[in-house]
């Protein structure tokens, strides 16, 4: 993985693009390495994935009775476990594929590091089955990214979060993605998203090199570098359209452009420096 980090970024590009046709599911790339998603099936990252999120928003709920919505819940169903523990009574985890563990180890460890912790999650000692662990957790995975989200009843949900996830909804599905968000919250509830602007080539900005054509064809969008390149401005602008009101609590800023600006699509080229600039930032919408 050092040796990944001097690879040109079209090689990379090259390589996605080869490896995300061959016939393998997503357990199979996980296991080698490749195309992983994120960290959730080891305990403490989990956790401080869901504190990072939970510990900052406020929205009104009952102990044992708020119900919650993950984005992209990764390598696992942990969060559901946590949401559990800390008061939910139901958490739906909504992603594009099925790529959670099936290993009831994931979940047991995450149970012992919860109690070891001093707090008391449902006990998985009679879970034999993932079907056993989802009841006992509470949780509803659902795999099939927007549509999945049309499953859930409207104003349903207290509480939505998502850990850089929102970039890789696809440009065409993003304001229906969100016109689905705002139906499913509830009034008085609340959601925290962390959301990175950049490329995940290799953190900076070459997804911007390409033209509208090019990146939004189903060629490029299938080959799990896709991100739909909304820029600061325009996904708060997108936010309010639907009717959220988004807060921004913490925005991060490169001194300088990591891409140059004369190597991007024109459209690109002529953002403004602020709007170029905003390389990841926290918003809550309520």
């Amino acid at each position: 993985m050092r040796h990944m980090q001097s690879v040109p970024w079209q090689v990379k590009i090259a390589a996605k693009i080869v490896l995300a046709r061959l016939p393998f599911p997503y357990q199979f790339w996980e296991k080698i390495g490749l195309f992983k998603q994120g960290g959730m099936d080891r305990p403490e990252y989990a956790l401080a994935i869901f504190r990072r999120h939970f510990d900052g928003v406020q929205f009104a709920r009952k102990a044992g009775d708020f119900v919650g919505l993950e984005l992209g819940p990764g390598d696992s169903l942990c969060s559901a476990l946590i949401a559990r523990t800390l008061g939910a009574s139901r958490t739906f985890l909504v992603d594009a594929e099925f790529c959670a563990s099936t290993d009831l180890n994931v979940y047991r460890a995450m149970e012992t590091h919860l109690r070891a912790l001093g707090l008391h999650p449902p006990g998985l000692g009679h879970c034999k089955t993932m079907v056993h662990v989802s009841e006992a957790i509470g949780a509803e995975y659902l795999t099939d990214g927007v549509a999945s989200l049309r499953k859930i009843p409207s104003a349903s949900v207290d509480y939505v979060w998502s850990n850089a996830v929102l970039p890789y909804v696809r440009r065409s599905d993003f304001v229906p993605f969100l016109r689905e968000l705002r139906r499913i919250q509830r009034p008085d509830g609340v959601g925290s998203h962390r959301v990175p602007i950049r490329d995940i080539i290799g953190g900076k900005l070459n997804d911007l090199r390409f033209s509208q054509r090019i990146w939004e064809s189903s060629f490029m969008a299938k080959s799990r570098f896709y991100t739909n390149r909304l820029r600061y401005l325009e996904m708060l602008r997108l936010f309010r359209e639907v009717g959220f009101e988004p807060e921004v609590v913490r925005r991060m800023r490169w001194e300088t452009l990591p891409t140059p600006r004369r190597k991007m699509a024109k459209e690109f080229a002529a953002l403004s420096e602020e709007d170029l600039s905003v390389s990841e930032f926290d918003v809550l919408l309520r």
